[in-house]
């Protein structure tokens, strides 16, 4: 197996890792980092469970093959809260239920980040198309959507 060595900033803080050139970025975050935000659990890029944001961008990280991300900037949900504070989005979805089981809502949270950094207002159907690729079994659909209202007018707010 081949292996090689990579630079990124993950959650605001330089890192170098080793790894093997077939690992995808999801299991460099769980088994170099422990970070378990990011859960593999379609396999094919279809679920969003394992979606964090390279250079701002969210990407399927089952499907990116970490020797990519050498030189990125990698943000996963353990670092967009500052501390103990949880981060606007982050307490929106618990103020709004946008969650059950919990397995989903880290792709939600991400997508909503990067949505929300894009369009800081956005309507109904903007929120659906940025949310498109993201699947809740529990079927929390009209939490998540009021979650991520909330978040815009938590913004608005200061």
């Amino acid at each position: 197996m081949s292996r090689r060595t990579i630079n990124f900033t993950l959650n605001d803080r330089p890192v170098t890792t080793d790894i093997g050139t077939h690992q995808n970025l999801t299991e460099v975050l769980q088994e170099n980092f422990g970070l378990f935000g990011a859960r593999e659990s379609c396999g094919q890029g279809l679920c969003g469970c394992c979606t964090v944001l390279v250079d701002g961008a969210a990407v399927t990280s089952c499907l990116s093959l970490a020797a990519f991300v050498d030189g990125s900037k990698i943000q996963t949900i353990e670092g967009l809260a500052d501390g103990d504070k949880l981060s606007l989005e982050q307490e929106a979805f618990i103020e709004t239920g946008a969650l059950q089981c919990g397995y989903c809502t880290p792709g939600f949270i991400l997508m909503t980040k990067q949505l929300l950094d894009e369009i800081p207002d956005p309507d109904e159907d903007q929120i659906k198309h940025y949310l498109s690729g993201n699947l809740c079994r529990c079927g929390t659909y009209p939490e998540i959507l009021q979650a991520v209202r909330l978040a815009s007018a938590k913004r608005k707010a200061g």
